[in-house]
């Protein structure tokens, strides 16, 4: 898979995982925004492709679902999303079809195949966030899902641009440094997985000040509640069913796991930055400590300042692009490894 080969693939990749930040992005904003039942049914809006607009289509809209009126704002939010989520689809499946017809030409099709099948699973999910009343376990999976995508599509990018850094006389660093990628990738994964099951049980204001949580170091907390997965159907999730210790406890799991990923991104950041003989790991040192700096200033500001929207949102935004970083350091790494670095 190279750019020059494949320059379609290479640029249509590119697009769908821009678009894939933008999507993450938006459904992050439309979760914190208290937006996520803005549209009470799916794929529509109320029965409409679009929000229902005319008096008499608001009427018709209210009286359909007279337990959820509608709030334009609200539903204009939502099917936004909805709207951009569509499309990256198409393009996902764009890139699946030429993949296809192309593979005879060494355009390997195993991952659009992967995407195309994740991005229509995704879209199950987007429904069932809706019909299962902002179920945690269904919107934090709806959540990862995003983020897996958008990730598939980074590295299919990297795959097609045929970037290839200078040889590296390290060939002793890569295989530990790889590994110390890899590990990382992992606790942010888990990371990325606690912060939304955070946002979608509404534990984020669960603990006030910082570093304390409620003027504690250990305050009271149900871990028994905290992570259970399922608690049944017809429950309406918005707003939180969970009491303030079970919240508490999520938050606390949260923090531990902020400095779980900023030990381990900190020594990888150390790491590549001792690499003298190879200054792109020095580049993608900077750029990994900056991205991860601004992220733990966004989580803090988030505690001491209430959660403001656009703070909030921007942190889900940080985690999307501390992924792709990351992401880009391993892609690094693996192309060094299969054709640059020098024997021993």
């Amino acid at each position: 898979m190279t750019m020059r080969r494949h320059p379609w693939l290479f640029r249509l990749s590119l697009l769908s995982s821009l678009l894939a930040l933008v999507v993450v992005v938006l459904g992050a904003y439309v979760r914190l925004s208290h937006a996520g039942l803005g549209c009470p049914d799916w794929p529509g809006c109320y029965g409409h492709i679009d929000v229902p607009q005319t008096d008499d289509e608001v009427q018709r809209a209210n009286t359909a679902y007279p337990e959820r009126p509608l709030e334009t704002a609200k539903a204009w939010k939502e099917m936004t999303h909805r709207y951009f989520a569509a499309t990256l689809g198409l393009l996902i499946l764009t890139i699946a079809v030429i993949a296809w017809i192309r593979r005879s030409r060494g355009a390997a099709a195993g991952l659009p195949t992967v995407l195309l099948v994740l991005v229509i699973f995704q879209a199950a999910l987007g429904m069932w966030t809706v019909t299962l009343l902002l179920k945690p376990l269904v919107v934090t999976a709806h959540l990862l899902g995003g983020m897996a995508t958008l990730a598939l599509l980074w590295w299919l990018m990297l795959c097609y641009s045929n970037w290839q850094p200078p040889p590296l006389g390290i060939a002793e660093a890569l295989p530990g440094l790889r590994r110390l990628a890899l590990l990382c990738l992992a606790a942010l994964a888990v990371q990325i997985a606690l912060g939304g099951w955070t946002s979608t049980n509404y534990a984020a204001l669960a603990c006030y000040g910082f570093p304390q949580c409620n003027q504690q170091w250990w305050p009271s907390m149900d871990f028994s509640e905290a992570f259970v997965l399922w608690r049944g159907l017809g429950i309406d999730y918005e707003g939180g069913v969970l009491d303030h210790p079970a919240r508490v406890a999520i938050h606390m799991t949260h923090r531990i796991g902020a400095l779980l990923v900023l030990a381990l991104l900190t020594m990888l950041v150390i790491r590549l930055w001792r690499q003298a003989a190879a200054p792109v790991f020095k580049g993608l040192s900077l750029l990994l400590s900056l991205v991860l700096l601004v992220q733990i200033g966004l989580g803090v500001a988030n505690v001491t300042k209430g959660l403001p929207l656009p703070i909030a949102t921007a942190h889900n935004a940080g985690a999307a692009i501390l992924l792709l970083t990351l992401l880009s350091v391993i892609y690094t790494l693996k192309v060094n490894r299969d054709y640059h670095v020098l024997p021993k």
